[in-house]
């Protein structure tokens, strides 16, 4: 076990599940040891070589059990460091919180986070296959050290939940149905289109964190995607992530469709300002003023998408947007000011939209923010085990 303060533990549903498959492969592992032992000393005919096949299957089979633990150890670890481990509580309540949608359409899973050293968020889904094959029972969430800061916490941690839930939903295959189609009907523009095709799963997840918690998802991914311009508009055929400069247009399309303000626009523009697309040089900057043209008319087809799994409704009908509006968010925080506890009485994802906004109109410091933010994940953390 390792040693925690109880707000520092994982949920329940998380506990059990990570105890029944780790236990479930020690006594697996156990027998085929014993039966390994029993076959070297009834049959005395095995050759060598097939002891040898044998043990190294079982050596393999071992490894494969250690690989899961360790998945598992970085998760549990962390959580007895001070302070750190109560806020990842908290951003489990968070997840949690992100995964769920108006209307049953998936059992969630149990989502767990850590930290870990460099740049790149990361979720290893639940029900995917570990090492040796068994199910993850949990969603396992990866937060680069250097995100654990304001709003931007909620930026990345929601993209990695996007990818669980536009998998539970089967979000990438009706989206790529739906892209495809779109190349047929314009074969003049079938190469922009089978751009976003192979960038669909991180598409996806954005707009995922944008439909949760509004501009602070967008804010959040500018702090993420601010490169040399180099990378930002390095265009790779074998890289899931759209470059920087067209990912970042593309959050603040959908922003637009669900979230209608003029930060948006202003938001644009600061990009614009900030990264000239003639950064790119002159061939690439035609092939990015051709995708960004046609931004508007893929955010529309995602955000009004109809997968199966919704049963007739759209994307953005299932989403809480209308709880995410600029306007209600500014008066929820200027309502915070007055009275800070009642802050305490709203999901963890508004309260992560509200602060974004507010940062957002800078109505709101950095230290207060953050301060903010650390204090209702203790608090999350807190509520979930009383």
């Amino acid at each position: 076990m390792v040693p925690m303060v109880e707000a520092a533990s994982l949920s329940r549903p998380a506990r059990r599940g990570i105890q029944y498959l780790l236990s479930e492969g020690v006594q697996e592992m156990e027998a085929k040891v014993r039966d390994f032992m029993k076959l070297l000393q009834v049959d005395k005919r095995i050759g060598a070589a097939d002891a040898q096949k044998a043990y190294t299957l079982l050596k393999l089979q071992f490894n494969w059990l250690l690989d899961s633990l360790d998945i598992f150890a970085d998760v549990l670890s962390l959580r007895s460091e001070h302070h750190t481990g109560t806020w990842l509580a908290g951003m489990d309540v968070l997840a949690e919180d992100t995964l769920l949608l108006k209307g049953s359409y998936f059992k969630a899973p149990p989502l767990v986070t850590y930290l870990d050293r460099g740049h790149g968020a990361a979720i290893r889904r639940a029900r995917t296959r570990l090492p040796g094959g068994k199910s993850n029972p949990v969603a396992v969430i990866r937060v680069p050290r250097e995100r654990m800061i304001s709003t931007g916490i909620a930026s990345s941690l929601v993209h990695e939940v996007g990818h669980q839930g536009a998998s539970l939903l089967g979000l990438i295959p009706s989206m790529r149905k739906v892209i495809q189609e779109r190349v047929k009907m314009e074969p003049e523009s079938a190469t922009l289109w089978n751009w976003f095709d192979r960038w669909i799963s991180e598409i996806l997840s954005d707009f995922w964190s944008v439909a949760m918690i509004g501009i602070g998802s967008t804010t959040g991914l500018m702090n993420v995607v601010s490169v040399p311009s180099y990378f930002v508009f390095r265009l790779k055929p074998d890289d899931p992530h759209p470059p920087p400069w067209i990912r970042l247009r593309l959050s603040i399309a959908f922003g637009a469709v669900l979230f209608p303000d003029q930060q948006w626009e202003r938001l644009r523009q600061l990009w614009d300002r900030l990264y000239p697309i003639k950064l790119a040089g002159p061939e690439k900057s035609r092939i990015f003023q051709h995708l960004d043209q046609l931004v508007p008319e893929f955010a529309d087809l995602l955000v009004n998408h109809r997968p199966p799994s919704l049963k007739g409704k759209m994307l953005r009908e299932v989403f809480p947007v209308e709880y995410r509006q600029p306007k209600r968010l500014r008066q929820l925080y200027q309502q915070w000011v007055k009275n800070p506890r009642d802050m305490k009485r709203y999901r963890p994802s508004i309260v992560f939209a509200a602060i974004g906004q507010a940062r957002a109109d800078q109505v709101i410091s950095p230290r207060r923010e953050n301060r903010h933010l650390r204090n209702m994940l203790t608090y999350w953390a807190l509520k979930r085990v009383l």
